[in-house]
């Protein structure tokens, strides 16, 4: 049984399933933090649909008991210092798992830690909306988990399993769980990149117009993309995602757009720039993603978050 939850990241996937564990059992989580952020979570706490939470916050940077399950919930650009500061909650048994978007994460985690500690993953469809320490969301999206690799389920899918079931964290265990990596990959590319530049919610989105073209047309970048690396995503994987998308509150915003709008540097680095070097890589041309990340990164000097 997992008993012993620790979160790195305390923005709106943080919080979220942090709220949700911490509901089901206030003592088995905590997030890890060190500095002038982990003063701040102690004094201030977070808040998740207007509830307040006074989660306890590990120091990094000195010893503690070790997690059962080590969440990863931080931006792109401050995987690097996650990445040093999980090295006390890991222990022989701990599963490492990574809710950031992209598709490299768990890569450079497992070059640390070990691949074999790591459980790969990703979040479909959440809408939180964070300001401060306040996030709030109507939709509590789904995390897709899994062995890589495998097929079928293992002993530690189940525990996790198990643990999700209790706290009643919305997941899905698929037969390959890269491919949905993928797919959220080829998402995020899609309307966190053209939400950041056009400054549309999800409202806008989910209705025709030149927004969602764009989010399509850098879509479709990926699906090609996937293919010559022998990813099967397909033009069915877009209409997949119109679904999902069909389900979000209207007024909500991707995590880009949020990012943007406070001033603070966005995850392009992680998608438009990953696209951009596998394209060059393997000889493809991605003119869409090309003209938003260079879009994305003028617009972050123009807020001075460069």
């Amino acid at each position: 049984m997992i008993d012993n939850i620790h979160i790195i990241g305390a923005g709106a996937v943080g919080a979220a399933y942090g709220a949700l564990l911490h509901n089901m059992d206030r003592r088995c989580v905590s997030f890890v933090a060190s500095g002038e952020r982990r003063e701040r979570l102690l004094r201030e706490g977070i808040a998740v649909n207007g509830k307040e939470y006074l989660i306890p916050v590990l120091d990094s940077g000195k010893t503690h008991p070790v997690a059962d399950l080590l969440i990863v919930a931080v931006k792109h650009y401050h995987l690097d210092q996650a990445i040093a500061e999980m090295k006390n909650s890991i222990g022989d048994g701990t599963i490492i798992m990574s809710l950031m978007n992209g598709i490299d994460s768990e890569e450079r985690i497992g070059a640390v830690y070990g691949e074999e500690k790591l459980l790969h993953a990703v979040v479909v469809g959440i809408d939180a909306l964070r300001r401060g320490n306040r996030v709030a969301y109507t939709t509590q999206g789904k995390i897709f988990f899994g062995e890589k690799g495998a097929k079928e389920s293992s002993d530690r899918v189940q525990r996790v399993q198990d643990l999700f079931d209790r706290a009643g964290i919305n997941y899905m265990v698929p037969t390959d769980i890269m491919r949905d990596i993928w797919w959220k990959f080829m998402i995020n590319v899609g309307i966190n990149q053209a939400s950041a530049v056009t400054g549309a919610n999800y409202g806008i989105f989910q209705q025709a117009g030149p927004e969602r073209e764009l989010m399509d047309a850098a879509m479709r970048e990926v699906i090609a993309l996937a293919r010559k690396l022998g990813i099967g995503l397909s033009s069915e994987d877009v209409e997949k995602w119109y679904a999902v998308l069909a389900s979000l509150g209207p007024g909500g915003k991707t995590s880009m757009l949020q990012d943007m709008e406070a001033g603070r540097k966005t995850e392009v680095e992680m998608l438009s720039g990953v696209v951009m070097a596998l394209g060059r890589k393997h000889g493809m041309d991605v003119p869409v993603n090309e003209r938003l990340y260079d879009q994305i990164r003028a617009l972050e000097r123009k807020r001075g978050a460069s």
